[in-house]
């Protein structure tokens, strides 16, 4: 298998797994908000997956990332020392992760109250466990991913989506409310983790060569390691979490419908950037360790090309679109997020880059620049949400997130472009073609707004801005119809 086959088998295998977790996502985000919370409710709700995700960085801090770009490394160098890697960091997360559930089941009623929501106790109490089973997720996707797996990865991606779905669905629906949501969720990260373990001790672990003697200071360079890495998850959650809980304090419950609404349409536009990152980095990280930098730069150059050719005629029409897209999908009970997802467009467009850009400098050793430049985003994004959040409610936090993770993501381009020298010019050139192709594509899909009275001339106006897309796109040389024939074969 050619390394271009290795790649695109891989993305295909979690493009699919992401399809199938956005499809259950916007599933439950339909039901709940249409048909079985009011805003109130499900703002309430994902304050508090807001705050147990806040929590679920000390399950794990750095050691994820930690193992997997040590795994990675001695699948190379010297395989008969794996099996102490994955056993010390497996212990570790263990160690972590139901510690920290156990606390905040227990500490549930004080928490909640110097938070602001006594309210959320009972949902905080069910919430503990989600630590403990999105921690071992975590753990177990990032060593399948350092094994070139991620067809696994995309197993438990798609398992725990559909899983959470219909069990948050069912107990919400017998009566149980946003507590029955919160369960739903911990019985999705709690079975997918048992069967992620299953797999990585029967289809790697078990297979490995055995030695009784560990590398001298391995075990020590392994936690140094997961330092830098821990840092930058802390910046993560700061980033993606504690702007939420930020808005729960300092407004109300429905800003947090308002705000969780617009980052979760954000979530699903990100699928395809996620699916090309996940399954490009490690083999980044495997071309630069082997000395070839050229072609781990011609990789990472093409996947950008691919991301802005994407992203930004689909920040336009998201833009566009916003305001019937809630109206007619969500219902007008959340038409106040609706400046919110315009704003996301161009959070969606730096997410994207982010994808196959950040990880990419963990493999290649440079955790510690990612780390500091993730560090300075998330405090800046803290300061500015304080800042505004009191003045403009959850479009405070929405302009605070969009100019911190920009910069954020400029940081890491320029880096990764000092460790892997890629035509630059060429991809702004690239990009202004791009940006002309979403302005003619935005403008007509715009123009035909006023004709869209539901959810029929919704998927019109979407289906019409796609083929006006794929037809400049084509006819400007940036998107060549054989090689997507070949791909999807």
């Amino acid at each position: 298998m050619t390394l271009r086959e290795r790649i695109a088998k891989g993305f295909k295998a979690t493009l699919l797994s992401r399809i199938v977790h956005a499809a259950a996502n916007g599933a439950l985000l339909l039901v709940l908000t249409r048909y079985l919370l009011d805003p109130e409710q499900y703002g309430l709700l994902y304050f508090a997956v807001s705050v147990v995700g806040v929590a679920e960085l000390f399950g794990t801090l750095g050691l994820t990332k930690a193992t997997a770009r040590y795994v990675n490394e001695y699948l190379e160098k010297d395989d008969t020392q794996v099996r102490h890697i994955m056993r010390w960091s497996f212990y570790g997360v263990l160690a972590m992760a139901f510690g920290v559930s156990a606390a905040i089941s227990l500490a549930s009623a004080p928490l909640a109250a110097l938070l602001n929501r006594p309210e959320v106790a009972p949902v905080l109490t069910v919430g503990g466990l989600y630590v403990a089973g999105r921690s071992f997720i975590s753990y177990e996707r990032s060593v399948f991913q350092a094994f070139n797996a991620v067809r696994y990865s995309a197993v438990l991606t798609a398992m725990n989506s559909v899983v959470r779905l219909c069990a948050a669905v069912a107990l919400v629906v017998l009566g149980y409310g946003v507590v029955g949501a919160m369960a739903g969720y911990v019985l999705g990260f709690g079975l997918t983790a048992m069967l992620g373990l299953v797999l990585l001790y029967t289809r790697f672990y078990r297979g490995l060569p055995k030695t009784d003697d560990p590398e001298i200071g391995l075990r020590r360079r392994l936690l140094r390691y997961s330092v830098p890495t821990a840092a930058t998850r802390a910046s993560v959650v700061l980033d993606s979490k504690i702007d939420t809980v930020l808005v729960g304090m300092l407004a109300t419950p429905v800003a947090v419908a308002f705000y969780t609404l617009a980052r979760q349409v954000a979530d699903l536009c990100i699928v395809p950037a996620q699916s090309l990152g996940y399954a490009v980095t490690p083999t980044l990280g495997e071309q630069s360790a082997a000395e070839n930098s050229d072609r781990a730069a011609n990789i990472y150059e093409q996947s950008l090309r691919n991301i802005l050719l994407l992203y930004v005629p689909g920040a336009a029409g998201l833009f566009v679109v916003a305001e019937p897209m809630v109206r007619f999908v969500v219902g007008p009970d959340y038409l106040g997020a609706v400046p919110l997802i315009q704003l996301y467009g161009v959070f969606v467009i730096m997410r994207a880059i982010e994808k196959i850009t950040a990880n990419t400098l963990d493999y290649l050793g440079l955790a510690r620049v990612r780390a500091v430049a993730r560090g300075t985003s998330a405090v800046g994004n803290v300061v500015l949400n304080l800042a505004l959040i009191p003045s403009l409610g959850a479009l405070g936090a929405g302009i605070a997130t969009v100019i911190t993770y920009s910069g954020y993501g400029m940081v890491n381009i320029y880096y990764l472009h000092q460790e892997l020298p890629f035509d630059a010019v060429a991809v702004v050139n690239h990009l202004a073609r791009v940006t002309a192709i979403a302005v003619v594509m935005g403008g007509v899909v715009y123009t035909v707004m006023p004709y869209v009275t539901g959810l029929f001339t919704l998927a019109g106006a979407i289906v019409l801005g796609g083929a006006i897309w794929t037809a400049l796109s084509v006819a400007s040389g940036l998107l060549e119809p054989r090689a997507v024939l070949s791909f999807m074969s």
